[in-house]
């Protein structure tokens, strides 16, 4: 089972800015895109940012213009700049990878455990 390590979660007040960070083995090399979901108390996950290993990136409306996500040097890393931050933005925030092996054949999505991400008003 393979888990992803994220890093950089905490308590920040609004309009401060905190990074996330997300790594997944180096070793894997049938990722082809990753990127971070949140999930608040009585709502659903919620896709925040993903960046294919093309660069292309993709993000929800709530968070553009405020959010960057960035592939890192190492393979298999992820960063979330998160800026402008609002209360509403409170959530747990979960990274993601996705893998395609076209030799098994097999595809799915490699999750972490969550970080906290916590904006007091």
């Amino acid at each position: 089972q393979v888990q992803l390590v994220e890093s950089g979660g905490g308590l920040v007040q609004a309009v401060g800015s905190l990074r996330l960070s997300c790594a997944a083995p180096g070793s894997i090399s049938s990722i082809h895109a990753m990127g971070w979901y949140r999930q608040s108390p009585g709502k659903q996950r919620e896709l925040v940012a993903t960046i294919t290993s093309g660069g292309t990136t993709n993000y929800a409306d709530s968070v553009k213009g405020r959010f960057t996500i960035s592939r890192g040097n190492a393979k298999n890393t992820v960063s979330l700049q998160m800026n402008s931050l609002k209360p509403e933005d409170t959530a747990v925030y979960y990274c993601s990878a996705k893998y395609y092996d076209p030799v098994v054949p097999t595809a799915g999505d490699y999750w972490g455990q969550g970080t906290q991400v916590t904006v007091s008003s």
